[in-house]
């Protein structure tokens, strides 16, 4: 017999949230000038961070080639031969700290001419100006810095007969890396700071909606509607603007995207490296539409709290 009160609570319970949902949101959409500004100003607060994550993420999954940062390109004197360029790796593939390969001549010219597009040009040469090569990659024990076996490694090389110049290799790679991971350190400060951002505005979008509405607070306070009641679609109008303004800065972010993305190409592919611009997916983007209703939502509440716990100090709820 107690099954049937409970049952028709939860149905009022559910009426009065979807009642409450959607009527919220008509009543946005019955201030439509004011309403888009709002969304606006939260959708370009959204996307800076989002833009900023968007770019990291996709930095990150470029091919840095980590296991060649502290690669040497020993060059040989040009009279050199494959027996003095072989002897010179054997010595160093008996380091401890090192392993040597040898590059020819033909070899690194074939590398050249695919890598460079002046095939025809190469072709007028006579002979191959190219010396042998040796391509060192360090190998430090346990404990050791990388860059301290590379230092060792380059000066004991430099002091070799045999040895033209040397070349430590990707330093460029390896500052990029440096400065994705202040680039995440970046995404979070700036996404602590936007989403404040979005909260104040929200809470005082609603303050401002809630301030207008005073005297229907006082009416439904007169006739016994609690504040749970009285809260309630001022807290789905925050999450609406929350979760509209989200949508409009996953379509910045997506436009932005896709003017964007052949520059950036044609950037790394100078590089020899490719980049394919990944915009979220499903599930990234609804995380991001969650996430901006829940600000908006947490705004909303605490405006409309602050704002009934005044009428209460001042006795204006409950009477007209």
């Amino acid at each position: 017999m107690r099954i049937k009160p409970v049952r028709r609570r939860l149905r009022a319970w559910f009426r009065r949230q979807l009642y409450s949902f959607f009527s919220s949101l008509g009543t946005l959409l019955g201030h439509r000038l004011a309403t888009m500004m709002t969304v606006l100003v939260l959708g370009i607060a959204m996307v800076l961070p989002l833009g900023l994550y968007l770019a990291v993420s996709n930095l990150r999954a470029l091919d840095l080639q980590q296991d060649e940062w502290g690669a040497i390109t020993v060059f040989l004197n040009i009279d050199i031969d494959e027996k003095g360029a072989a002897e010179l790796a054997r010595v160093i593939n008996g380091r401890a700290d090192a392993s040597a390969e040898t590059v020819s001549p033909q070899q690194g010219m074939e590398e050249f001419r695919q890598a460079s597009g002046f095939g025809q040009v190469l072709d007028l040469f006579d002979d191959n100006p190219l010396p042998w090569v040796l391509l060192v990659t360090p190998q430090p024990r346990d404990g050791q810095e990388l860059g301290v076996v590379v230092a060792t490694l380059d000066a004991w090389l430099q002091q070799q007969d045999a040895v033209d110049i040397t070349q430590v290799d990707h330093k460029w790679l390896q500052r990029l890396s440096g400065l994705i991971e202040l680039g995440q350190a970046f995404v979070m400060v700036l996404s602590v700071m936007f989403s404040l951002a979005v909260f104040v505005v929200v809470a005082n979008t609603i303050r401002l909606d809630v301030a207008n509405r005073s005297e229907e607070i006082q009416v439904l306070s007169l006739f016994g509607a609690g504040d749970s009641f009285i809260r309630l679609p001022f807290l789905y109008s925050g999450f609406w603007y929350g979760l509209l303004g989200a949508l409009f800065a996953l379509m910045l972010l997506s436009v932005s995207v896709l003017y964007l993305q052949q520059p950036l190409e044609d950037l790394l592919d100078a590089y020899g490296n490719r980049l394919e611009m990944k915009i979220p997916g499903f599930s990234c983007a609804l995380l991001i539409l969650l996430g901006g209703g829940i600000l908006g939502l947490l705004g909303a509440w605490i405006s409309v709290q602050q704002y009934l716990r005044h009428l209460k100090r001042n006795g204006m709820l409950g009477r007209i």
